[in-house]
């Protein structure tokens, strides 16, 4: 094995760039060049290749966001746009990649290497961290302690006005950002994709609380709880309970953005390297991720395919403490 190519692909996530660089410096140790291929599957496609050295990844761990850059690519879908990725990968004589990214990004590298045979491993780079066969994935942690920060700041306004809050944070699929804000943050009560009675014992808390006079609540929304995200629940909670002054804050991007924490720094470093490690191991179509501190493979399929939910003890402790 002579060349890596290393991309990111799908939403980007702090501390795409410590992989990046794990990825790099690792393949240098074993004197295999790297080269990064610029804007995910986009740039694979149309031949956005350039040599990483050491020196190019120098002063980046810190940085949000990702060097390489990200961007969708219709082209990549198609099997003619996965010959030209292929074309232009022989072309500047890659043997093998690593895919950082999420679902989408590993969907894509699993038919691209079942079609074309370049052997690929992924580092899960996405804040949902909704992703099988690993506990965090990469940026998780830097978008929780986003929404922390959030959560603090917004309940000084909330215990000034005597207001209900609704924070919405990310996760269309999938409530870990939601819970562990809700938790970490100290949230009156959250709204999950993955509970489908949410709603009514919403509803019930609302009223308990009305009972006693008490108007200033924070609620943290995953924006694809089923009650249509914070806005939709607004006009629900106006409706039904004229008595509170409600307001809605939609975090959005924010979560995504910022210097990633020590955790997001640590955990890119080490899936990285042991990326490039599986790589030259004979590793093919499969996730480096970390589970119970320790990194494990996991199967692109299986990554992607199967269900990964929400911690059962934080769920409980969530009903107990957000009470």
């Amino acid at each position: 094995m002579n060349k890596i190519g290393v991309f990111t692909s799908g939403g980007d996530s702090p501390g795409m760039n410590a992989c990046v660089r794990a990825v790099v410096r690792t393949a240098h140790k074993h004197d295999v060049e790297v080269i990064g291929i610029k804007e995910g599957y986009r740039g694979m496609v149309a031949g956005y290749f350039e040599t990483l050295t050491s020196l190019d990844v120098a002063g980046i761990i810190q940085r949000g966001g990702t060097i390489l850059r990200s961007s969708r690519c219709p082209e990549f879908k198609t099997k003619e746009g996965r010959q030209q990725a292929y074309d232009n990968c022989k072309k500047h004589g890659i043997d093998a990649l690593v895919a950082i990214g999420g679902n989408g990004t590993f969907t894509g590298a699993l038919y691209f290497e079942e079609e074309f045979g370049i052997p690929t491993i992924g580092c899960p780079g996405t804040i949902d961290n909704d992703l099988f066969g690993t506990d965090y994935t990469i940026g998780f942690d830097t978008a929780c302690n986003t929404v922390v920060k959030a959560i603090d700041q917004i309940r000084e306004t909330a215990a000034s006005h005597n207001r209900l809050f609704l924070v919405e944070v990310m996760g269309r699929d999938s409530g870990f950002i939601a819970l562990n804000g809700c938790v970490a943050g100290g949230g009156e009560a959250v709204m999950l994709p993955e509970q489908r009675d949410d709603l009514p014992r919403l509803m019930q808390f609302l009223d308990e609380k009305s009972q006693h006079k008490i108007y200033s609540n924070i609620v943290v929304v995953a924006e694809g709880d089923e009650a249509g995200g914070a806005i939709e629940l607004e006009k629900v909670i106006r409706k039904e309970y004229p008595q509170y002054d409600v307001r809605s804050t939609i975090l959005g991007h924010l979560q995504r953005g910022g210097s990633p924490t020590c955790r997001d720094r640590i955990l890119a470093s080490r899936l990285g390297h042991h990326a490039v490690e599986a790589l030259l191991k004979g590793e093919r179509n499969m996730m480096a991720g970390e589970i119970n501190n320790k990194v494990e493979l996991t199967s692109f399929r299986d990554s992607i395919e199967k269900t990964k939910a929400l911690n059962s003890d934080l769920l409980q402790l969530s009903e107990i403490l957000v009470a």
